[in-house]
This record gives C-alpha cells, structure tokens and sequence, in this order.
C-alpha cells in the first residue's frame, strides 16, 4: 500500500481483491450490458450477490464513458459504480478520451452520492487491452484534474487497485511522479 496526500484527498495504491475493500464506493468495470462478465466485473458480481445482477438490469446497459451506480449489495461497500471502459484498438481513436470520462463521471456519481471513499480498479487493462502505463496515466492524472477543479469536493479518499505486481509497480510510480511532480 502507498498512500500520497494531494490537497485534501489521500491517494492510495492498493494490491489487491477490490471487492474486501471498506470503502463507500468501488468502481466496477463493466461491460456495456451490465451483467457481470470475467476479471473485475466478474469478482463484484460475484461477491456482490443476485440482487447486484436483477439492479443492473434494471439500469438498462451503459455506454462508454458512462458511469451507473447500484447499491453494495454484500460488498463492504455501500455503492457500486459501474463505468464501461474503452477497447483498445491501438490508441487511434477516441480510447484515451472515454477512458477520461469513464473516471470524470464515476467522480461525479460519487459526489452526487456524497461518496467520502472510493476504489478503482485498473479499467481497461485487462480483457479490453489497454496498455497498463497509458491507462495508469490517464487514471491518474483524470483524477488529478478533478480534484484540482473541485476545491471543496467531498471525496477525502481515492484508492487505485491494482491486482498484479506489475500493475501495482507502474501505479506507485506514476502516482508519485503525477501528484508531485
């Protein structure tokens, strides 16, 4: 674990099962349906239990770049915002942009929710193959960026899971150099 204090929100890079964090909210990436799917999805939805699946549904999908939030369910964490990650196809398109948003508006859904604790995950590096140091950049310096233009946000603690070694080195890494720099 490394914990970073950025004006007045502590940083963390955590290693990790996000679905054991006591958090308010963890951040699920999801696939556009909603419905549960391998790696991170898979895990929360699975911990999560039946009823994480039946609000889904209910919620009608989400595009990329969009960000829904549900109700823990069994998690430790009271919300669940589930935002729908970019593929990458070799970073000519709009990738970088709709993974910003998949941060910018996950941010959003936890301060309308009066979200003090969150944990994303690395979203899209895994099955949608974003590459783990663009990504871990972009994450980190949406982020920055929020909490730069939102002075008085309610947000105290952001945490960035990482589940491989690897992940967990880059994140660290880029985290100190992104926040003081």
């Amino acid at each position: 674990m490394s914990n970073l204090k950025y004006k007045n929100t502590t940083i963390k890079i955590f290693q990790g099962d996000i679905t054991k964090l006591h958090v308010d909210a963890v951040v699920n990436a999801a696939n556009s349906k909603l419905t549960g799917g391998g790696g991170v999805d898979g895990s929360i939805h699975a911990t999560a239990g039946p009823e994480l699946f039946k609000a889904c549904l209910a919620l009608g999908g989400c595009k990329v770049g969009e960000a829904k939030i549900t109700m823990g369910y069994n998690l430790p964490a009271k919300f669940i915002i589930h935002t729908v990650g970019p593929q990458y196809k070799g970073g000519e398109g709009y990738e970088a942009s709709y993974l910003e948003e998949c941060y910018k508006n996950s941010l959003v859904l936890a301060e309308q929710h009066h979200v003090k604790s969150i944990a994303f995950p690395a979203i899209s590096t895994g099955a949608y193959g974003f590459p783990v140091e663009e990504a871990c950049g972009i994450a980190l310096e949406t982020v920055q960026e929020y909490l730069d233009n939102n002075l008085q946000t309610e947000i105290k603690e952001i945490t960035f899971v990482c589940f491989q070694d690897f992940d967990f080195a880059i994140y660290k890494e880029f985290a100190e150099g992104v926040f003081f720099a």
